[in-house]
């Protein structure tokens, strides 16, 4: 991570003051004086301020039941923080493993460790997401093959080039399906539907690789560490 961010993680100092720590010539990583706050450190490096050794706080794993009408930020903006409900420390420290639109509900997983995240969210994992999808309008049964047949093959989104990777399209009842995809395009359920013909008025998360959503709305846990893990595997 950025010798800065090590910083705050491991003091109470912010950004700009752990910068300007740095810049002074407070800070030494592994005996030398180091003076770019950009410059990338491992927690395993020896890193002094003022003499004292730095041991960052140990990284933090939850799952949040995202309401709807809420942001998958830090701040509030035109709709309240995700993070309003985490009754924590250092809220700022912490991002979102594949942010949600406002208006969509479920699982939202939130760590402060971003080689982790990374993890989740970079294209080559091919990370499952499964959702549950409410439709405007019913799918007839005669529908149902071909539909399912399109979602394997691949979607073609207006914009893009090329099609969707291949997805699990499960009916439920005749205006709810369950949609499993591997890739995170921006709005990508919303316009997978809308390219066939169908508009989304629901939509909700339940399922992130195998981390399943089992807590009520608006609330939140820590991750255990098997579901920590299964993301490393």
């Amino acid at each position: 991570m950025r010798l800065d961010k090590f910083i705050c993680k491991s003091t109470q100092l912010n950004r700009d003051e752990a910068r300007l720590c740095i810049e002074a010539g407070h800070v030494m990583v592994n005996g030398i004086v180091v003076l770019k706050a950009e410059t990338q450190v491992h927690e395993n490096n020896h890193i002094t301020l003022d003499g004292q050794i730095l041991t960052p706080r140990p990284f933090r794993y939850l799952m949040i039941h995202k309401p709807a009408n809420t942001i998958c930020s830090n701040v509030d903006e035109a709709y309240p923080s995700l993070f309003s409900a985490l009754d924590i420390e250092h809220t700022h420290e912490l991002h979102v493993a594949g942010r949600l639109d406002a208006d969509t509900t479920g699982l939202v997983l939130v760590t402060d460790d971003g080689r982790w995240s990374f993890d989740i969210i970079r294209p080559l994992k091919h990370c499952k997401k499964v959702y549950v999808v409410g439709l405007s309008r019913a799918i007839h049964k005669e529908q149902v093959n071909e539909l399912v047949g399109q979602f394997d093959a691949g979607i073609q989104l207006q914009g893009e080039i090329g099609l969707t990777r291949p997805a699990l399209l499960e009916v439920i009842n005749d205006k709810q399906v369950r949609l499993t995809i591997t890739e995170g395009k921006y709005h990508q359920v919303k316009r997978m539907f809308a390219a066939v013909g169908f508009k989304v008025v629901k939509l909700h998360r339940e399922k992130i690789g195998d981390v399943l959503l089992d807590i009520e709305g608006g609330t939140w846990r820590y991750l255990t560490q098997a579901e920590i893990t299964s993301f490393r595997e």
